[in-house]
């Protein structure tokens, strides 16, 4: 019997099946608490088993508690207790090897879903350095002592210089289609190909990448990557 959807209490199918804080989403259905954006398992972040994004994530406020003689007593007798504890484990541990993870079902989707970034990012990479094209460098020839004949109406003889390599050409960024967007909030890059920004920041040659995400380039900072479409309007 197929599970019913953590949102919209509907079944969930095996092909569009999200398993993820003990219970099954739609793809569609996993989205942030507060924005409603499309999460997955790269981006999200859990609380109290609901999914929130980066921005509206519930901050905790923790409260001062006194030092007191009596928890000053207690944290010391804890302290004593957990190194007693970590000596009885390190000894019953002592000499044996690694213990072996259990392949579970949850592990096997993380593994693939990495293998198939990895995938995506390789394919990005040839096809920009495919775009950029490379120049090989070609040796110049020597020429025959008899071959070279100066100018006749200079009286300084020179050799022209062997020509320099040819760098190969920087890859080209992929195709943007000029929109414009400014920044709504703030957003900190969690991963290496995305791009960070705060709020009032203009987003140009902007490129859709799906309906959460885009590709764009910080006309502030000159750096660009990924970006949530949530976090900006078009201009």
């Amino acid at each position: 019997m197929n599970p019913l959807c953590g949102r919209c209490n509907l079944v969930v199918y095996p092909t569009e099946k999200v398993n993820c804080l003990d219970k099954y989403w739609h793809k569609g259905c996993f989205s942030c608490e507060v924005c409603k954006m499309t999460l997955n398992m790269k981006n999200y972040k859990g609380f109290e088993k609901r999914p929130y994004c980066n921005a509206h994530y519930p901050k905790s406020n923790f409260t001062c508690v006194a030092d007191t003689p009596e928890n000053l007593r207690l944290k010391q007798q804890s302290q004593m207790q957990s190194q007693v504890r970590y000596r009885e484990d390190f000894e019953k541990n002592k000499g044996k090897g690694f213990s072996v993870v259990t392949d579970t079902p949850e592990l096997q989707r993380i593994k693939k879903s990495q293998n198939q970034i990895s995938n995506i990012k390789y394919h990005e990479d040839f096809e920009k350095r495919k775009m950029g094209g490379e120049v090989p460098f070609q040796k110049p020839s020597n020429p025959s002592p008899g071959a070279f004949q100066p100018p006749a109406a200079s009286p300084n003889f020179h050799y022209e210089q062997a020509p320099e390599p040819v760098q190969p050409a920087a890859a080209a960024p992929p195709p943007s289609s000029g929109k414009r967007y400014r920044a709504v909030y703030d957003y900190a890059a969690a991963d290496e190909d995305e791009v960070s920004f705060v709020d009032g920041d203009v987003i140009i040659d902007v490129q859709q990448i799906d309906e959460g995400w885009m590709y764009g380039r910080v006309e502030r900072t000159g750096q660009q990557g990924m970006l949530p479409a949530n976090y900006v309007e078009a201009v």
